[in-house]
This record gives structure tokens, C-alpha cells and sequence, in this order.
């Protein structure tokens, strides 16, 4: 992988662990998301139309298609992601979708944009992959399934984890190839993408707007801080593919991993920490075997 690339990914995750950090302890759901969306358009609409006035009027039904799918596929990731911090803990969904998420998309990638993994590459996603299980919790989450509350949400924490970690493959690989082989801007991709999800996302909303005045009287400080880097974090990761093979970057992400453990640990008063630092530093091999393979 590229050094430019390389950097592109390790400051991606570390705003990608704030930001999610951000959206757990915001507790919120489909409003939450609205909100964030409803932000990102207006805070970033001056970048965003001047590209869009640009790019747009030349798009055909391929890059349409491709942004559409996205829209949708992020919508489901979000709604996914925050139903399972309510459900769960953080560190059951965020390392599962985390972990789950770049294997299914390097396999997409090798199988449908022919792309090729080294052995080393192979290792590096292997480190990431065990990091994150680390991360999570490693055996202490079956010795937590035998506790009844504990086992529910441990269950809970695993499905909407690997559901959104199938949606974090889904649009990787959409992304991936709109950026790579039609040769989107990925400033574009992300921004015509939430301005397509306001618009799936709006009229749950609007079915009960006293409930969300109330939401957003709560949640608009954490709403502000994830639209406004959140974007940030996913268009360095989509400049990051148009240098570098997608099943690199995909595992790569997941240093975002490293700094959960480091900060969430702090923030959120979770515990075994040691046993994090070691998945944290697996992630980190991997990330280093993945920038080397």
C-alpha cells in the first residue's frame, strides 16, 4: 500500500473511533440519523454543490445507480449500527462490524474486481481480524454468555454487529468501484449519497415531530460533531482506494480499532484493557503487514 494511502487510513480511523464514540453515547436511532444527514448537507453544501454543478449534469444511469445503492446501503449501516448501541455494547457491535466488514469486502473484491492478496497480505488481514476479536473481548465474551442479561445482549451486540458489518462490505465495495473504475469524486459520493438518504430517512421523522424536537434537543451536540468529521473520514478512506487496492484498504480501516481501545477504554470505562492493547497492537501488524504486502 502506498505511504499516501497508508496515512490517509490511519487518520480515517482515528476520527472514525471519535465519531462512534460520539454516536453511542448520543443513544440515538432513526432521528439521530436524520439529523446527522440533515447537518453533513448543509455544512458541507458549499464543497458539495460546487462538485455537484461540476460532475452531475455529465452522470448517466452508472453513476447514478452507484450512488443510489450507496445511499441506501449507508442508510442501512447507520440505522443498523445505532440500533445495536442501544441494544448492546460498544464493544461487542463496533469490533464485529469492524472485523466482519473488511473480510467480506476483500473477499468481494479478489472475487469480483479481480484483485490479488500476498501472503503477507493474507497475514495483515489475519491480525486485523484476531485484533479486533481481542478488542471485543476475546474469550471473556463466552464466559460473559452464561449470565442471562449479559448472554441477551452479548447475542444482541453479535447479530446487529455482523449485520452491519455486511452492510460496511456492501457499500465498500459499491464505493470502491464507483471511486476506482467510473472514477467518481469521492467527495461527490459521499455528499450526493446523504443527500439521497434525507430523503429515505425524512418521512420516518416526520411521522412524530414532537419526539424529535425532544431528540434533538439532547442529541444535537453529538449530531454536530459526527456530520461534521464523519464525512471526513470516509472520503479519506475513498481517495485512500483510488491509490491502493480496495481489499488493503478495507482491513486497513480497522486501525480505527486501535484507538477505540485506547479511547473509548478512557471515555467509556470499559475494562480489560491489557487484553485490548494486545488486539490493539495485532491491529497494527496487520495494518503494517497490509502497508508492506
Amino acid at each position: 500500500m502506498p505511504a499516501g494511502a497508508l496515512a490517509l487510513v490511519l487518520l480515517a480511523g482515528l476520527i472514525h473511533a471519535c465519531w462512534n464514540i460520539a454516536a453511542k453515547k448520543a443513544g440515538g436511532d432513526i432521528r439521530f440519523a436524520f439529523f446527522t444527514t440533515a447537518i453533513v448537507i448543509v455544512a458541507w453544501g458549499p464543497l458539495g454543490l460546487w462538485l455537484a454543478w461540476r460532475h452531475v449534469p455529465g452522470w448517466g444511469a452508472t453513476e447514478w445507480t452507484l450512488v443510489a445503492a450507496s445511499a441506501l446501503l449507508h442508510c442501512g449501516y447507520y440505522l443498523f449500527l445505532l440500533r445495536g448501541y442501544r441494544k448492546a455494547d460498544l464493544t461487542v457491535v463496533y469490533p464485529l462490524a469492524r472485523g466482519s466488514g473488511p473480510l467480506l469486502s476483500s473477499m468481494a473484491a479478489v472475487l469480483l474486481l479481480g484483485e490479488q492478496i500476498s501472503a503477507l497480505g493474507a497475514f495483515g488481514i489475519a491480525g486485523v481480524v484476531g485484533g479486533v476479536f481481542l478488542v471485543a473481548g476475546g474469550p471473556a465474551l463466552w464466559h460473559r454468555s452464561h449470565e442471562p442479561e449479559a448472554r441477551r445482549r452479548l447475542r444482541k451486540g453479535m447479530v446487529y454487529g455482523l449485520l452491519t458489518g455486511a452492510f460496511i462490505a456492501a457499500y465498500t465495495v459499491v464505493d470502491g468501484y464507483a471511486v476506482k473504475i467510473v472514477l467518481i469524486s469521492p467527495i461527490l459520493v459521499d455528499y450526493m449519497g446523504a443527500v439521497l438518504r434525507i430523503f429515505v430517512l425524512a418521512p420516518s421523522v416526520a411521522r412524530d415531530l414532537p419526539t424529535a424536537r425532544s431528540h434533538w434537543r439532547v442529541q444535537w451536540k453529538y449530531a454536530l460533531f459526527v456530520a461534521i468529521v464523519s464525512p471526513v473520514s470516509y472520503v479519506l478512506v475513498l481517495y485512500a482506494m483510488q491509490s491502493a487496492p480496495l481489499s488493503h484498504v478495507a482491513p486497513a480501516r480497522e486501525v480505527s480499532m486501535l484507538f477505540a481501545a485506547l479511547i473509548g477504554g478512557q471515555l467509556l470505562g470499559e475494562g480489560d484493557r491489557w487484553l485490548r492493547l494486545v488486539g490493539a497492537a495485532c491491529i497494527a501488524a496487520g495494518v503494517m503487514a497490509l502497508a508492506v504486502g
